[in-house]
């Protein structure tokens, strides 16, 4: 196997586990709790939290 396909597959391995860690992420409800922190951080750093 030459460089340039072993490479290809390495890059489709990675991109494929990113897809599926991405798509676990949303099941979980992670975009909720990564939002909600995120106000509370921006809030505390304006003062108002």
């Amino acid at each position: 196997m030459d460089e340039y396909k072993r490479k290809n597959i390495i890059r489709v391995v990675i991109f494929l586990a990113a897809i599926a860690m991405i798509a676990y992420g949303i099941s979980v409800g992670e975009p909720a709790i990564v939002l909600r922190k995120a106000v509370k951080v921006c809030l505390e750093c304006i003062g108002l939290g």
